[in-house]
């Protein structure tokens, strides 16, 4: 790891199967475009409006920029107490195009307005437009009731989106997220499946919000019911009202958060195809201890940047389509389930502990302890304990 670079889950020895693309990021994925603005501001209770905020928006562009043309597209919803807007359309037609957005669950209208209002801004012809938007809750750590995010803020994400590397952690509509009550966020991976399996690119990107301590597994092992001494606390009790005291008298650990992720790949799927790869993502929660608890919104997409000769012109338009086979998938499907387990622990690993409304602390998963816990399961390098 170069110095200044931001930690990720493979330089804590974690053991991670399948190959990763060169970023191990949703943009090895060839034309993948993401951007980010974080908000970040103000200190000590909340006061609806003025802050504390800990926010953002996350943009990504399947086809980047320049490239209009639509993307076969489908989602599942492994348990759906939350929201991402567009999706039913997105069902009944099979495509997406433009921009898909992440935020937390109180911005999302003005996201969705604002990426119209860039799409039309910036030369898309489209007579209308339901954009696809997603949420995970962070009013725990932010003042989420006071609506901070603005369309100036949407469309920096979106004219900042940009391949290659990207940030991790607190950054975008994952800068106020929790996860496993530790300090969770936006983390991405990458597979590069063999030749064999057809070559293809998958990435996954994710805005990771959900689980409790006791839950959490870190390649396989238990490490939750291990590591409870350093659970988040209120910094300052007396700065909370009676009221807030008491509902906060285990700082809110009745909620039980969500997970966006967001599944891109070159192979070429069709929609039914799609559908059955947006399912996988639950499996590498389950792997991490993720219950898809009563209120938590774990919603999965999955697009295709294959078949870019696809048309919805006038009757009798026809193109021509490349389709793996049905048959060969579980290749694929593994590689989903590989990419979105690593994405939410490099979400773990690269986020900060820190400071939200009410002088919440929520502290960063502990990389020392991470290494010493796989050494003694046999699990990591004696070499991680030194790096």
């Amino acid at each position: 790891m170069s110095v200044g670079e931001t930690p990720r889950a493979r330089d804590l020895g974690i053991p991670l199967a399948g190959t990763p693309g060169p970023l191990n990021s949703i943009t090895d994925v060839a034309g993948v475009e993401v951007g980010y603005t974080t908000l970040w501001s103000g200190r000590g209770t909340l006061n609806v409006g003025q802050g504390p905020v800990r926010t953002g928006v996350t943009a990504i562009l399947p086809r980047g920029h320049d490239d209009r043309r639509p993307c076969f597209g489908a989602s599942f919803a492994f348990n759906a107490s939350g929201e991402i807007t567009g999706l039913t359309w997105l069902e009944e037609r099979g495509l997406f195009d433009g921009p898909l957005l992440i935020t937390n669950t109180h911005s999302v209208g003005v996201v969705r307005d604002s990426a119209i209002q860039w799409l039309r801004l910036n030369g898309w012809e489209l007579d209308w437009s339901l954009p696809l938007v997603g949420e995970t809750y962070d009013g725990r750590f932010s003042d989420i009731n006071g609506c901070h995010v603005r369309s100036e803020h949407v469309f920096a994400a979106l004219d900042g989106a940009r391949g290659g590397k990207i940030l991790e952690g607190n950054v975008g509509g994952g800068a106020g997220m929790i996860t496993y009550e530790y300090k969770g966020g936006t983390g991405t991976a990458s597979r590069k499946l063999d030749r064999i399996d057809g070559g293809y690119t998958i990435g996954v990107l994710v805005q990771s919000n959900y689980g409790k301590r006791p839950q959490l597994r870190i390649a396989g092992v238990p490490v939750g019911p291990e590591f409870l001494n350093d659970l988040p606390r209120f910094l300052d009790p007396t700065i909370l009202s009676a009221e807030m005291r008491d509902h906060h008298k285990s700082w809110c650990r009745a909620e039980d958060g969500s997970i966006i992720v967001v599944v891109v790949t070159d192979a070429p799927l069709l929609p039914h195809q799609l559908r059955r790869l947006a399912k996988r993502p639950a499996l590498a929660i389950g792997r991490l201890g993720g219950v898809g608890a009563a209120t938590s919104g774990d919603i999965f997409l999955a697009i295709s940047t294959a078949n870019a000769a696809i048309q919805e012109g006038e009757a009798g338009a026809q193109c021509q389509l490349e389709v793996h086979p049905n048959l060969a998938l579980t290749p694929i499907f593994v590689a989903v389930i590989d990419a979105t387990e690593e994405a939410v622990l490099n979400a773990l690993v690269a986020s900060e502990s820190a400071e939200g409304a009410n002088r919440l602390y929520v502290p960063s998963l502990p990389h020392g302890k991470v290494r010493q816990h796989l050494v003694s399961h046999n699990l990591g390098s004696a070499d991680s304990l030194s790096a």
